[in-house]
């Protein structure tokens, strides 16, 4: 569907990274995983939604870019500026089986497995990767639901977390086995880990969902 939406609040989550609320149009349904279009002049992008589908309002998680086509407008909107909405979209959905799932994101690809976590899903094992500790956003949230939470730090070490990227601690940590893997983030880790369950993981199945 096509409407407004309106902004309620607008947070930053760390140095690079920013939470927005928007109020959700009326009629308004999505599934977990599902992404919507914001627009601004001449310029659009796609945003995962972060809330659950029960919630009245909708969360986006985004990275500031600089000198991008939308990310800059957003993180200076004040509440009540109105933004065209198109959607929602996608088929990044979490279906349920007996295989245990893996959610894998880097940076902002947290956004659709909040929305999934939010929607009831448990149990999960959950990789974060990110360059440092400051960019863990919904840390606290996230371990709460996973089995395990692994944050995967690429740049500045912390005491007890594992430094290096997901594909490095799924390839040591993870148990041999039949998975499905949902991946959200970056073009590189979504290949590398989807080589590495097609060689390390037979059985497995693999969603995706690229960010950059």
């Amino acid at each position: 569907m096509e409407g407004l939406t309106r902004v309620i609040s607008v947070s930053r989550l760390s140095a690079g990274v920013f939470a927005v609320a928007l109020e959700r149009p009326a009629g308004f349904r999505f599934q977990p995983g599902q992404s919507i279009i914001l627009r601004h002049g001449q310029n659009e992008r796609s945003y995962s939604i972060s809330s659950g589908p029960d919630e009245d309002r909708l969360l986006l998680c985004v990275r500031l870019i600089e000198g991008g086509a939308l990310s800059p407008r957003l993180i200076g909107a004040q509440p009540g500026d109105i933004f065209p909405i198109d959607g929602p979209h996608g088929y990044f959905l979490f279906q349920r089986s007996a295989r245990q799932a893996v959610f894998v994101a880097t940076g902002t690809g947290v956004a659709p497995f909040l929305s999934m976590m939010r929607a009831g899903a448990r149990g999960f094992v959950f990789l974060h990767g990110v360059r440092d500790g400051s960019e863990l956003c919904y840390r606290d949230e996230m371990s709460a639901a996973a089995r395990p939470y692994v944050p995967c730090l690429s740049a500045d070490p912390i005491p007890g977390v594992y430094h290096g990227r997901v594909t490095g601690w799924a390839s040591a940590h993870l148990a041999p086995g039949s998975y499905d893997f949902y991946l959200c983030g970056n073009r590189d880790m979504i290949r590398d880990l989807t080589i590495l369950a097609d060689e390390r993981f037979a059985g497995s199945r693999v969603f995706t969902e690229v960010f950059f």
